[in-house]
């Protein structure tokens, strides 16, 4: 019996030993971002998406996931352009901070400075205070998102214009896209200028970002990718939208390299200057002290290392999106997706564990 029990000691030391040199010496594969990207497309049920990483300005990744249109089998390709909802606030943010190269904006100065027919409200408020969502314009009521309507931007203002503020500017932040819609009428009453043509003759041509513009509601678009959402977990497509009155803050289409363009002029600005620039990436504080981490169109963050983070998401009828940018690493991230309410910053946490370092 003893010799029984020591053979069987023997035995399972022996077991344990082999087991752990095994794991000792085997090395795990590490997933590339092309697997996890797959993987995270499939597990989520997206139709198609296209993602492009540079550094140091040069482009290091760019790929296309599945389709753009699902009864044609149209796969997606890096011409394909998607919706990037609200990652065109950033691109207004930068709007603005052009004219305030011009000294044409001062970011506290009041609305009604611009805009002196604005319905009076109880609390004056600033420029400032509109883009970093801290002067309580409010946001969508109920499917007010959903709007299919051909509105100017200056029509679209009477959505929300007669509303009272939320709170008192400052005393709380309330994440707004109408909020933006008021700051599209400012640029373009001050610019005497159409607010799409302003944008697009001082920042996409000058940043030659070629495969952007307005989601034209009624004009067809070769390279524009179809727009999914799911329902009952059935992705079909979504329902006829019209942005172009709310272009500002989430009516632009573009495509993953594009908007890689954009992210290096806010790590190395070419057309706007770092004086402007960095007002726009100062975090607001409330009246409390209580910092809300987010500039005037850009939010505000730090990266596992403590380095600064810029980014911006966005969602739509058929548009789950995300723009990163590291400008320390001189890093930038852009992901865009042709379905509704994907959990986004999944995938932008993964990618910048791997880009990021």
């Amino acid at each position: 019996m003893e010799k029984l029990r020591f053979l069987l000691f023997s035995l399972s030391f022996l077991v344990i030993f082999s087991c752990k040199s095994r794991v000792a010496t085997t090395e795990a594969k590490p997933i590339s971002a092309s697997d996890y990207t797959l993987a995270f497309l499939k597990k989520n049920d997206i139709p198609g998406m296209s993602i492009a990483v540079s550094k140091k300005g040069d482009l290091i990744w760019s790929q296309a996931f599945g389709f753009s249109d699902l009864k044609t089998h149209t796969r997606v390709s890096k011409h394909t352009q998607f919706r990037i909802a609200s990652i065109s606030k950033p691109i207004t943010a930068v709007a603005i901070g052009l004219l305030m190269d011009e000294n044409k904006i001062n970011l506290d100065s009041s609305l009604y400075h611009y805009l002196p027919n604005y319905p009076k409200k109880k609390y004056d408020f600033t420029l400032r205070q509109i883009g970093g969502h801290t002067a309580g314009i409010r946001h969508y009521k109920n499917n007010e998102f959903l709007l299919n309507k051909p509105l100017t931007i200056t029509e679209g203002l009477n959505i929300f214009n007669k509303d009272p503020l939320l709170f008192k500017p400052q005393s709380k932040s309330e994440y707004s896209t109408y909020g933006f819609n008021l700051l599209s009428e400012v640029i373009q009453t001050i610019a005497d200028t159409n607010f799409v043509a302003f944008v697009e003759a001082t920042i996409f041509n000058p940043l030659e970002m070629n495969a952007s513009s307005l989601d034209y509601a009624d004009s067809i678009i070769p390279n524009r990718t179809q727009f999914y959402v799911k329902n009952n977990d059935k992705v079909v497509l979504g329902p006829e939208v019209n942005n172009e009155f709310k272009v500002a803050g989430g009516g632009f289409i573009s495509t993953s390299e594009d908007l890689l363009k954009f992210g290096n002029e806010i790590i190395k600005p070419k057309i706007i200057s770092n004086e402007s620039l960095q007002e726009l990436l100062k975090s607001q504080v409330l009246d409390s002290g209580e910092m809300i981490y987010y500039g005037l169109g850009f939010g505000i963050g730090k990266t596992k290392n403590s380095t600064p983070k810029y980014s911006h998401s966005g969602g739509g009828v058929g548009a789950s999106t995300l723009l990163l940018i590291y400008p320390k690493e001189k890093v930038v991230i852009s992901i865009l997706t042709n379905l509704s309410q994907v959990p986004i910053f999944d995938l932008g946490d993964q990618l910048e564990s791997i880009f990021v370092n």
